[in-house]
């Protein structure tokens, strides 16, 4: 238990290291376009990720921090993927930030603290652990969205996601703390076996569980606990939402996997009852919501709402008599899920950047009109995303619905074939305005018939759209890494 081993945890280290670096160096930096910073923050995060891909091969579970914290197959993969998506993100918001006056140390620095929580959620074995890397997450992301304080709009959006998320932390510490009077400890591998006894008090533990799973959702941003979502995407600077809408949700699907399935799999026939109506409400809510949408970063909103939801199914698989073959594949369905959910959300959110101007926030539907007539490519990129979330093929989006609808239908269960049904309905429903958003770049006139700029941004937009592309065309390997990952993880 004195075993501190501190190799485990190089690549949260070195983020730590090199957020203060880059902190500091920042204020020599006197160029307006923060190049030097800009430049060592990604060659800072490029460093991360290789240390993640060099573990990843590594399939032991390796405890460290007095067992406060658990490198595995799954956390490295987690945490390779929010490094890489947090520097997709300041790559599409360069250019977005610069001329909103947003090009700062602070959102930099910003970003990787937001960072290091998301990666010490990932990788957390204690409840403190994972509570202290969720609130280092949502402090910083709350001070992104209010990085432009001369804006009402950035600044109220703020305040919400402030006081909600506070709310939303004060659930999941309140069940955690349920959770400890129940079992006596913090230590999730002490809590699995505490509650494998079954001596512990029940309706303390029913409580814990109620509280910890509301918590989770309103990370998530499921339905009933949505309500901030739509307000914090469409208010804060499209930099900022995508900061909030991509790598923080491969966290809450972390947390969410630490804390229900190898904290408290053994109460799971009633956590999975919870999530699966968490899961239709959200499907239903969100994709109804989002056809009455006139704005395109709440439509998205909603439309990730919906997304989320359709995520969640994974976990409802449960354990039949000893064999762990169905949970397992619902939960490396719902990781290949979310991965490839967060793909395609960078790439939406980087195209209305790259759409936008001085002055002019690209960020109403009509605003894409006759985009094809503008840039045949990005145009051509955007209806990418678009059939990925609706879930066409050959788009990545399509396999991902496949592979959480396939591990729900395995388990021959009457209930779950029907929940597949109405997913599939739903998901229907969710086409019509994913499509509309295609008939209008390529079938109405434009407003304003200016050619569109890009530089860096367009580059990675290809990039990302041939990524939704390619891996649904050859989804086999990441599924492959996402079923290995979820399997060393909890046999670790």
């Amino acid at each position: 238990m004195t075993d501190l081993n501190w190799c485990a945890v190089t690549p949260e280290i070195v983020l730590l290291g090199m957020a203060c670096l880059v902190a500091l160096v920042d204020l020599f930096v006197t160029c307006p376009k923060r190049t030097t910073t800009y430049l060592l923050t990604l060659a800072s995060l490029a460093a991360v990720a290789g240390l993640h891909l060099a573990a990843l091969d590594n399939g032991a579970s390796v405890y460290a921090m007095q067992k406060m914290v658990v490198t595995d197959a799954m956390g490295h993969l987690l945490s390779l993927c929010a490094t890489l998506a947090v520097m997709g993100s300041l790559v599409y918001a360069q250019v977005y930030a610069g001329e909103r006056d947003m090009l700062k140390g602070e959102l930099f620095t910003l970003s990787m603290f937001a960072l290091l929580g998301i990666s010490i959620m990932i990788i957390g074995n204690n409840f403190l652990s994972i509570y202290l890397g969720l609130e280092l997450m949502s402090l910083s992301l709350y001070a992104l969205v209010a990085l432009r304080r001369d804006n009402a709009q950035a600044t109220e959006a703020a305040m919400k996601y402030f006081v909600l998320g506070a709310l939303a932390s004060g659930f999941l510490l309140y069940g955690l703390s349920m959770m400890y009077g129940a079992t006596g400890s913090l230590d999730l591998g002490e809590v699995y076996k505490a509650t494998l006894t079954g001596q512990i008090n029940k309706q303390v533990l029913a409580f814990g569980l109620v509280f910890i799973v509301a918590g989770l959702a309103f990370k998530l941003g499921v339905v009933p606990f949505h309500m901030w979502v739509p307000d914090v995407y469409q208010g804060a600077p499209t930099a900022a939402t995508l900061l909030v809408a991509g790598a923080p949700k491969l966290a809450a699907f972390a947390i969410t996997i630490r804390l229900l399935v190898e904290g408290l799999i053994n109460t799971a026939t009633d956590w999975q009852q919870m999530l699966m109506i968490l899961a239709v409400l959200s499907m239903t809510v969100g994709n109804l919501a989002a056809i009455a949408q006139t704005n395109l970063k709440r439509m998205l909103a909603y439309s990730g709402i919906a997304q989320l939801g359709f995520m969640l199914l994974g976990f409802v698989p449960t354990i039949v008599a000893g064999n762990t073959v169905s949970a397992g594949n619902g939960f490396g369905s719902s990781l290949f899920y979310v991965l490839t959910y967060v793909l395609t959300t960078l790439g939406t959110f980087g195209l209305i950047m790259v759409l936008s101007r001085p002055g002019f926030e690209s960020e109403q539907i009509s605003d894409l009109a006759g985009l094809n007539k503008r840039s045949p490519m990005l145009a051509g990129i955007m209806a990418v995303f678009m059939f990925s979330l609706a879930g066409i093929p050959p788009t990545v989006g399509f396999y991902a619905k496949l592979a959480v609808l396939q591990a729900l239908i395995t388990t021959n269960s009457v209930l779950l074939l029907q929940i597949s049904i109405v997913a599939v309905l739903l998901s229907l429903v969710g086409a019509f305005y994913y499509l509309r958003i295609v008939k209008v770049m390529y079938f109405d006139e434009p407003a304003d018939a200016s050619p569109v700029a890009g530089g860096s941004a367009r580059v990675l937009l290809s990039v990302n759209a041939l990524a939704v592309l390619a891996l649904g065309i050859l989804p086999s390997g990441l599924m492959t890494l996402c079923a290995k990952a979820i399997t060393q993880s909890l046999a670790g």
